[in-house]
């Protein structure tokens, strides 16, 4: 085990993650403005896309770090059958699941039931197909729908706060089903789906376009939200949440109704482009 991942066991991620969101919400310029600078210079934002292309204009750093693009920035797959990715990232993983274990990385696996913390949920996905896209600080962070759907319940899942940088992804066990995260059920045209927002440390923060800030507060036990008969209905490409800071976000989509392209490991992806097509029954 290297240092690097060991102090992923030792460090405080709780204490570390909510001086972060105070931080990244301070509005004192020079404050904002260095932090902002950093970022943009060290990752090679293209703030051209932005719908405020000036890093500075923002308040602070988070309304920097979640800002919204230029509607022509982003255009969805125009195959209505496309399965369309929800976010901005690279791909880390995606393929089949098999009876209901999902790859992580190289000796690496978890199951579908430790990831939806519900083994009854996991019937439709146990054989089904999975994409995993993690999100770097240079990413846009908001969230779209990767597909048609009616939101049928949300599930705040507490846990740790591990990095999911690639090294940490590939090093600590079972880490997406360790992690806090969000889990949103939908039904779609080819049945359900999900839409798992895992958090990281120091980036553990998620609001949704329905219930605003859900993470944190950090949850002491599994939290369920029923939104069955609400009819919160949510097209293709529209935004569905954002990550304060960023993370990884996890696709299930059930058996025999999605057939993914050839995706890569480290695979650019951006919101809107094709991940796949889905079959319908």
């Amino acid at each position: 085990m290297t240092f690097k991942v060991f102090l992923q066991y030792i460090l405080p991620h709780r204490a570390l993650s909510r001086v972060v969101y105070w931080a990244t919400r301070w509005t004192f310029a020079p404050w904002k403005n260095f932090l902002i600078s950093q970022i943009v210079h060290r990752y090679q934002v293209d703030m051209t896309e932005a719908a405020q292309p000036d890093p500075l204009a923002y308040p602070h750093f988070n309304a920097f770090f979640t800002r919204k693009l230029r509607p022509d920035a982003r255009r969805a797959d125009a195959a209505a059958a496309a399965l369309i990715s929800p976010v901005d990232g690279r791909i880390s993983q995606a393929g089949p699941i098999v009876d209901g274990h999902i790859f992580q990385a190289k000796g690496q696996d978890y199951t579908a039931a430790e990831l939806l913390g519900d083994e009854a949920a996991v019937a439709p996905y146990r054989n089904g197909r999975f994409v995993t896209i993690y999100l770097s600080p240079r990413d846009y962070h908001r969230v779209h729908m990767p597909l048609r759907g009616e939101l049928k319940e949300t599930v705040h899942i507490p846990g740790r706060i591990f990095s999911v940088a690639p090294f940490v992804v590939e090093a600590i066990p079972r880490l997406f089903a360790r992690n806090e995260r969000l889990v949103c059920h939908f039904d779609g045209e080819c049945g359900p789906f999900a839409v798992v927002m895992v958090g990281a440390i120091l980036v553990s923060s998620v609001a949704t376009m329905w219930d605003g800030m859900v993470i944190p507060p950090y949850a002491p036990s599994i939290r369920r939200k029923s939104f069955a008969g609400q009819n919160i209905s949510l097209d293709r490409f529209s935004e569905m949440a954002r990550f304060n800071m960023g993370s990884t976000v996890i696709l299930l989509l059930p058996e025999g109704t999605t057939e993914l392209d050839a995706l890569t490991s480290q695979q650019a992806i951006k919101v809107g482009q094709r991940l796949g097509e889905l079959r319908h029954p």
